[in-house]
């Protein structure tokens, strides 16, 4: 690896140092009922995060709850020894994107068939500090 691009690496690697991320790789339901969730969550603190997310009604909430969790252990990992209600995290991003369809025929009238997609998504979740 060439300097230039090993400073770029250290320094890339100093900045993500207090960013915690957690990845949900396709998952089997559409990017819009996934972003309607997504999106009141965003920007909340993670204790009222997950309160909203437990008692959410939708089946997208389980898969976030669990995605949470993950980030959250991830941040434990990051910092041992350090308590979670003074570190006032907080849901800094989170992002829906589609993934891979799977394309299924539905038999049609007349001999022809309808297809069906049937859509999964990628989640990310970026937990952050909050600034004052």
């Amino acid at each position: 690896m060439g300097s230039r691009k090993q400073d770029s690496a250290i320094a890339r690697k100093e900045a993500n140092k207090d960013v915690i991320k957690a990845r949900l790789n396709d998952c089997p339901s559409s990017p819009r009922k996934m972003r309607l969730v997504a999106d009141i969550i965003r920007g909340e603190k993670v204790d009222k995060a997950l309160y909203i997310l437990k008692y959410s009604k939708k089946e997208a909430s389980n898969k976030l709850e669990k995605l949470l969790l993950s980030a959250i252990a991830n941040w434990q990992t990051k910092n041992e020894g350090a308590d979670i209600e003074e570190a006032n995290l907080i849901v800094k991003e989170i992002f829906v994107d589609s993934a891979r369809q799977l394309k299924r025929l539905r038999p049609a009238p007349q001999g022809r068939g309808y297809r069906i997609r049937k859509r999964s998504n990628h989640v990310t979740l970026i937990l952050g500090n909050k600034e004052n």
